[in-house]
């Protein structure tokens, strides 16, 4: 059984009164001082990214795998095997995401705010690209965010749609999902394709049950949230989608971040949308 594994700092500072104003690198401070909370709303304007790291001898099929599966696994940035810091994220990757997810065999064995302890000098870390990312300008637009209206995390769940396998590696599609009211369904789906680096346009809108979720107020990841009447489910792939894939392929170890507590990085939002 998983267990969260208390912060270093004595005493975590509180969330702050406006978490969009902040920059991503005083944000990173205070997941650093042991702030454990979903990023989403987190330093509005910069690019936020998930993250997995792999032994050195797993990185070949993960980059395979990421190919393979770009919509799920778009590939931000890649470290050398050891590194601690990418040329996107300017912070250290073992402490300054909220919290973090350790697995052994496929196994998740701790839930802890800072990684050091469990970094090997072989992981290769990977930056995924985030649906975070196109949060503000949906917002911009006049679409709701339900998740960052409530402060809880988004809502995410495994689908019956298989990811295609790469060497060792393999597992089901995640999703993210948003509800959205039906009028603005079409700006939702204009606004967020013009990031396909961070997911980009929704995989399935309406029915949860044609991608075999049963109950959308269960999530597989993340909180719950409110459908509200005239308002329809929209579904992105998740980039939660690699954890997934370590839990079914079970490799010796990785380390990834807890769904919701992402990487903020040091892009603005702007760098990866597309005319």
């Amino acid at each position: 059984m998983s267990q969260l594994i208390p912060p270093t700092s004595p005493t975590p500072p509180v969330p702050p009164e406006d978490p969009a104003r902040l920059s991503p690198g005083k944000a990173r401070a205070l997941f650093r001082a042991g702030l454990r909370v979903p990023t989403s709303g987190y330093a509005a304007g910069y690019a936020q990214a998930n993250l997995i790291a792999l032994p050195r001898d797993l990185a070949f099929d993960f980059l395979l795998f990421a190919q393979r599966n770009p919509k799920s696994c778009p590939v931000l940035d890649v470290t050398e095997p050891g590194e601690t810091a990418a040329s996107i994220f300017a912070g250290d990757i073992r402490t300054d995401l909220p919290a973090y997810r350790i697995y052994v065999n496929g196994e998740q064995v701790e839930e802890t705010t800072d990684a050091t302890a469990a970094w090997r000098d072989d992981l290769v870390a990977f930056l995924i690209g985030c649906s975070f990312t196109f949060e503000t300008p949906m917002l911009e637009a006049g679409i709701p965010v339900r998740h960052i209206e409530t402060g809880t995390n988004v809502a995410m769940y495994r689908t019956n749609r298989q990811c295609r396998p790469a060497g060792r590696l393999s597992g089901p599609l995640v999703v993210s999902m948003r509800p959205i009211p039906a009028a603005q369904v079409a700006d939702a789906v204009r606004v967020t394709s013009r990031y396909p680096a961070v997911h980009g346009a929704p995989v399935h809108i309406g029915d949860p049950a044609a991608l075999g979720i049963a109950d959308l107020g269960r999530p597989d990841f993340g909180d719950p949230v409110e459908i509200r009447p005239g308002e329809i489910p929209v579904f992105w792939a998740c980039g939660v989608t690699p954890q997934a894939a370590v839990m079914a392929s079970a490799p010796e170890f990785a380390i990834g971040h807890a769904p919701g507590h992402m990487a903020i990085t040091d892009v603005r939002d702007t760098t990866y949308q597309v005319p």
